[in-house]
């Protein structure tokens, strides 16, 4: 008998192996789409963080636009856009860079932020 348990236990060893070749793509394509939400969530974060900034330079008399770069990282300072208003409301676009190679951007995320304009002391 043990030669029918051997061949019966090398063919379930043989089963796990095909399964684990077959899910190796998914796993691959999960760990990709868990990166793009890690980089996506940071990207509107440094919105926010950049919003804050420029709004704050804004507040103060200075360049928002410079305000929100300073804020960023030196790789994503190029892919900002600053927009300012009179109330001292300013918008920050940020673009969503792609994790894979060649990628570009997948979009881009905004925020907002305010301060009133400070008077001189």
């Amino acid at each position: 008998m043990s030669p029918r348990r051997s061949t019966s236990s090398s063919a379930q060893a043989g089963q796990a192996t095909v399964e684990l070749v077959a899910l190796l793509p998914l796993m691959a394509v999960l760990a990709v789409l868990g990166w793009q939400a890690a980089v996506a969530g940071q990207a509107v974060w440094l919105a926010g963080t950049a919003a804050r900034a420029a709004a704050r330079a804004q507040a103060l008399g200075q360049d928002a636009a410079a305000g929100a770069r300073a804020a960023l990282p030196v790789r994503a300072r190029d892919d900002v856009r600053v927009r300012t208003g009179a109330d001292g409301r300013v918008s920050v676009r940020l673009a969503v860079p792609v994790v894979l190679p060649g990628g570009g951007a997948l979009g881009s995320v905004a925020r907002e932020a305010r301060f009133a304009p400070q008077g001189e002391r």
